[in-house]
C-alpha cells in the first residue's frame, strides 16, 4: 500500500515473535488465555519483539512478564508464519521457538492479564493451542524427541 500523496509505502510484514516451549521431562507449559484473540485458549507463553529486539531475547522477556520467572533457552525448534487478528485485522506474524527449562528454583506466578490458569501437559497428547503455529512447534518437538535439547 502507498500513500497517494506523498507515495510512502506501507509492506504488510510479519511481526516477529519470541516463544519458549518450556518443558520439564516429556511435558510441557501452557497457559489459558486471559484476552483475545482466542481468549480461553491454551498458549505457550511469549510475544511480540520490541522495536529491534531479537526474538530469543522476546522468549526470555515474555516469560519473565507472563510467568515471573527466569529460563534457559534451548534449542531453536523452528519459525512459522501464522496469523493473528488484531482490531478485526488479521495481521501476519512470523512466530519463533525454542526449547527452555526453567531456571533451578523457579517459582511461577503467573500475571493474570495473560492467564487465568497454568497446566503442565503432556507433549505425547498436546490439547488444541490458541494458534496454528504453536501446534506446528510442538509437533516438531515431537517429531524430533532426543534430537533437539532444551
Amino acid at each position: 500500500m502507498a500513500c497517494a500523496a506523498c507515495g510512502y509505502a506501507v509492506f504488510v510484514n510479519p511481526r516477529p515473535t519470541g516463544t519458549p516451549i518450556i518443558v520439564d521431562g516429556d511435558r510441557f507449559l501452557v497457559i489459558r488465555r486471559a484476552r483475545p484473540p482466542q481468549q480461553g485458549w491454551w498458549d505457550l507463553p511469549g510475544g511480540f519483539c520490541d522495536g529491534f529486539e531479537h526474538p530469543r531475547d522476546a522468549a526470555v522477556r515474555e516469560a519473565r512478564e507472563e510467568l515471573g520467572v527466569d529460563i534457559h533457552l534451548g534449542a531453536f525448534v523452528g519459525m512459522w508464519i501464522g496469523t493473528y487478528e488484531f482490531q478485526d485485522e488479521p495481521l501476519p506474524v512470523l512466530d519463533c521457538f525454542w526449547l527452555a527449562t526453567l531456571a533451578p528454583g523457579a517459582t511461577i506466578t503467573l500475571d493474570p492479564a495473560e492467564g487465568t490458569e497454568l497446566a503442565w501437559m503432556p507433549l505425547s497428547d498436546p490439547p488444541p493451542l490458541a494458534f496454528s503455529t504453536m501446534e506446528s512447534a510442538i509437533r516438531e518437538v515431537r517429531r524430533s524427541s532426543g534430537r533437539l535439547v532444551p
